[in-house]
């Protein structure tokens, strides 16, 4: 999922041409047909890239090598409680 939906991808002629546009002619936006929705696309893009990373971070976890755990006590060394 893209996170930057509300910005226009300008073409490579759009990019050198802003050089030269000192008024902002050139600056346009993706536009939503009210603030509702433009907001609503917005928070939903945010959680799914938070989703995405805690998706990437437990299978980074999974593939870890297990640490060897400390040896526990048997009820015999352990004593008398």
């Amino acid at each position: 999922m893209r996170t930057d939906h509300l910005f226009a991808l300008p073409s490579v002629w759009s990019g050198a041409a802003r050089v030269l546009d000192l008024f902002g002619v050139f600056d346009t936006y993706n536009d939503s047909p009210n603030d509702a929705l433009a907001d609503s696309r917005a928070l939903y893009s945010d959680w799914h890239i938070v989703g995405q990373d805690l998706a990437d971070a437990m299978v980074k976890v999974e593939r870890e090598p297990t640490t060897a755990q400390p040896p526990t006590a048997t009820a015999h060394e352990a004593g008398p409680r």
